[in-house]
């Protein structure tokens, strides 16, 4: 019965709205009045509205003597029982929410039948409230249940003459206690239930041997997108399971009574109706749970979402294969760099100032590379790694912002430390007047152009012999970068022209 949709009373059939046309339903009215534990329906004035079978049994009377009238009416209490039953019903009507008696005494007037007076009895009651479509109390249902240990204690009680009010004082004492350890046990199965529904790992209890879902806590339902599951199976409730191997897994732990753990497990979601299959990983145990004979009756689901660790584990191992990658490749550079300097130069000074000057420039690059954690680098920043240090006024850059991968910056700053050190002693840089100016583009095709342009310095020839300058300029953007460096010794200055199809991203002008 939901939020005002049903009255009391009313047989959803086939084809009425809630009610799929292949699952027939039952008499509900029919059902209230035959089930077996009294149950009765208050309105907000506490009146009778219903009444079932057990019901007027237990109390003697009849339906039709009950509805319409209060229930304070037809009995009467003004002592602490009355009170306590009106603040529990007053609690429903406030809060909209069950309350429950553990333990009340409370007397019955008999009927004239039975020669009428009060009879008393020992009750422990339910109220539950049906709510209208706004949310507020409608209608009060009260499920009272016969104590037997008090029914028990009564009938000793209600002994022989002599012993009789000192019974009645034992009862009173036994029931007052009985109603303490019953709170007690309330009190304690709401905080089992609060910590489980709370526990900051996924749980849930599958039971029977169709393994039906009844009972899973917040995060579950937040692993799984909130979607109702209770009462369904595992691939009712969640039919992207299918083919995953977890419903197997279940049956394996029902049939051998072993638990089953699973450590960063791949689990593929649709936790959105629509949307894309999710990825996620679970360190989950499958915990089967047995009955007093032993029988295993369902399985306890324990687990916890790692997807955040396993994409960390997996972002460090690919950074540590980086690394290695690249320490390899510098090692390469160095050694190329180390061979042709001593094989082009004879003075062991000018080789060892080479050297290390070109070292600088690979060190400078991998400074940009380092603070940006290796992603990627800016063209300008590494162009203005080389021109820093001749003065604003020398030089002029003119391009779209342009995101380097870390193979091209550092095989572009081994370019321009070249000619910009080739600049300084022979072209534009070593002249007062002189002046580079380098400009760039980015075609649709991720293809970067640059030119290098040098003017004002001495007149430019054409070296009788190429040195390793020339060679790592015209060969480092070969190979695996598949680019290109032409270099144009015009008498006016040094041009160079760079083609080298991108693997980062312009950014935009």
């Amino acid at each position: 019965m939901s939020r005002g949709e049903q009255r009391l009373g009313e047989v959803a059939t086939p084809g009425s709205p809630g009610a799929p046309d292949a699952m027939p339903r039952p008499d509900f009215e029919a059902l209230f009045r035959h089930l077996p534990s009294p149950h009765m329906v208050l309105d907000r004035e506490f009146r009778f509205v219903d009444a079932n079978d057990a019901y007027c049994a237990v109390t003697e009377r009849r339906r039709d003597e009950l509805i319409g009238r209060g229930v304070f009416e037809m009995f009467p209490n003004d002592g602490d029982a009355g009170r306590r039953l009106r603040e529990s019903l007053d609690e429903v009507l406030a809060t909209g929410k069950p309350h429950s008696i553990p333990l009340i005494p409370y007397p019955i007037s008999l009927p004239q039948t039975r020669g009428g007076g009060f009879e008393m009895r020992y009750w422990s009651a339910i109220h539950t409230p049906l709510l209208d479509e706004a949310g507020a109390t409608r209608f009060i249902v009260q499920n009272t249940v016969d104590v037997t240990e008090l029914q028990r204690l009564k009938e000793i009680a209600f002994g022989p003459g002599e012993e009789r009010a000192a019974d009645k004082s034992v009862l009173l004492q036994r029931a007052q206690e009985v109603e303490r350890a019953n709170t007690l046990l309330q009190e304690e199965k709401r905080n089992l239930r609060d910590l489980f529904m709370q526990a900051p790992g996924f749980m849930a209890v599958l039971a029977g041997r169709d393994l039906v879902f009844s009972l899973v806590n917040q995060t579950y339902q937040q692993l799984i997108g909130h979607r109702p599951v209770i009462g369904k199976t595992l691939t009712d409730a969640l039919p992207e399971l299918r083919g995953q191997g977890f419903d197997d897994l279940l049956r394996q732990v029902m049939r051998s009574g072993e638990p089953y753990i699973g450590t960063a497990t791949s689990v593929f979601l649709q936790r959105t109706s629509g949307a894309p299959m999710e990825e996620r990983f679970l360190d989950f145990i499958y915990q089967p749970m047995r009955g007093a004979d032993g029988t295993v009756w369902g399985v306890f689901i324990e687990g916890s979402d790692v997807t955040d660790r396993v994409h960390a584990e997996r972002q460090q191992k690919l950074l540590v294969d980086e690394l290695n990658h690249r320490v390899k490749n510098i090692l390469v550079t160095v050694q190329a760099i180390a061979n042709h300097s001593l094989r082009t130069t004879a003075d062991p000074a000018s080789v060892r100032k080479d050297f290390e000057s070109r070292l600088v420039a690979l060190a400078a690059t991998h400074n940009l590379l380092t603070a940006s954690n290796w992603r990627a680098t800016h063209l300008r920043d590494v162009l203005m790694v080389e021109f820093q240090p001749h003065g604003a006024e020398r030089y002029s850059l003119q391009g779209p912002d342009v995101e380097l991968s870390p193979s091209e910056a550092v095989a572009l700053g081994l370019l321009f430390h070249e000619l910009a050190t080739n600049a300084a002693k022979y072209g534009a840089l070593s002249a007062p007047e002189g002046r580079i100016e380098v400009s760039w583009s980015v075609d649709d095709a991720a293809r970067l152009a640059l030119e290098w342009r040098e003017g004002g310095g001495p007149p430019v020839s054409a070296p009788a012999r190429r040195g390793f300058g020339s060679r790592l300029i015209e060969r480092s953007l070969k190979g695996a970068l598949r680019g290109e460096a032409t270099l144009d010794f015009a008498p006016d200055g040094l041009r160079c022209h760079v083609e080298l199809p991108l693997k980062g991203e312009a950014l935009g002008v």
